[in-house]
């Protein structure tokens, strides 16, 4: 009786003080792994039908990318090196740091295929690492947003003031470094406008750069860095320096300039007048004006249709092959003859 009745007791709702304080969970089907679950059986039938189903969707994706890059008209002219004065190629950083020297260049770009618009400008930089750490920290955002903050420079270094001690807005080496090679281009004897709004994401024009946030003492530090900002137009309208501040994954990276709103023609002559001003030669860097038409899809890109052709492929051939194995070579599915202490190894 006696022990009927701890039993009784141990299984009602008047738990011990020892059993009520427990951190042990309350019964559920979810903490005692309960739940109701799917094991589903992958039979040769199921599995030879999934990869043949991916083929057939994955396929068609890739060669429809692929279409869509190759559509894409591409012009990239690299103009750093020739836009070096003959006497001074030797000492190209001295060139690009001498302002007495004009840095006027003409370059001249024959149109391969007809060009509809919008045609996107963009500059490329190669081996300029946006991506290093003391590079992508130098900057503050709240003084980028707010005008209350104007005089925070905390994690600019080190652009953070004048030589005078003076607050630059906006402060930082990403600023600092801003792209400032510019370009103008005729077809005959027509210019041909670069509309340069709209360029930069909508959501960091509202958010990230005030309407109410002017430049101040930009680029008047110890050493001058890139383009200067007009100081009457608030950080949220200098929208070339808010593509800038987005900063690239990559050492070699695309930011776009502007756009050319009127159709191109093949054999079209473009005359680009650029200036020369951003200092690539000082870490071996490259520059590059393209011109670039967009699909569907984007930009010029292959790698999207490859890889879809390529994953599309792998499953038609190894369906392919689970079709021969399971044809030629049967295997009746939970036959116990095939574990490993069943089988015979021939040593008795």
């Amino acid at each position: 009786m006696n022990n009927n009745a701890a039993g009784s007791s141990s299984g009602s709702g008047d738990a011990s003080p020892a059993r009520r304080n427990s951190k042990r969970p309350k019964y559920s089907k979810f903490t005692q792994q309960e739940l109701p679950a799917c094991k589903p059986i992958l039979t040769p039938q199921w599995v030879i039908s999934v990869f043949t189903l991916v083929g057939i969707i994955f396929v068609p994706i890739g060669v429809a990318a692929l279409l869509a890059s190759n559509d894409v008209v591409e012009i990239i002219d690299r103009y750093d090196a020739d836009c070096v004065p003959q006497n001074m190629t030797n000492n190209k950083v001295g060139y690009i740091q001498n302002d007495a020297i004009d840095k006027t260049c003409t370059r001249t770009i024959k149109v391969p295929k007809d060009m509809d618009q919008p045609i996107y400008v963009y500059y490329q930089l190669d081996n300029f690492y946006q991506n290093h750490r003391r590079y992508v920290k130098s900057r503050n955002d709240g003084q980028l947003r707010d005008k209350s903050k104007e005089n925070d420079t905390s994690g600019c270094d080190p652009e953070k003031t004048t030589s005078n001690g003076v607050p630059i807005v906006p402060c930082g080496l990403i600023a600092w470094s801003l792209f400032n090679d510019t370009y103008s281009f005729t077809r005959g004897n027509k210019s041909l406008t670069v509309n340069m709004t709209d360029i930069s994401w909508k959501s960091d024009r509202d958010h990230k750069f005030g309407d109410d946030v002017f430049p101040k003492n930009f680029q008047n530090g110890n050493l001058t860095g890139g383009k200067k900002l007009d100081a009457n137009k608030p950080l949220s309208q200098q929208e070339d320096l808010i593509v800038w501040m987005r900063t690239a994954a990559l050492p070699t990276f695309r930011k776009l300039y502007g756009r050319i709103e009127v159709d191109l023609k093949e054999n079209d002559t473009i005359t680009v007048t650029l200036k020369n001003y951003y200092n690539t030669y000082s870490f071996s860097g490259k520059k590059k004006l393209v011109l670039s038409t967009t699909s569907w899809l984007g930009g010029k890109n292959n790698f999207l249709g490859i890889a879809y052709l390529t994953v599309g492929g792998l499953c038609f051939f190894l369906a392919t092959t689970f079709t021969v194995v399971y044809l030629v070579k049967p295997r009746k599915l939970g036959d116990p003859s095939y574990l490993s202490w069943n089988r015979n190894t021939g040593g008795r």
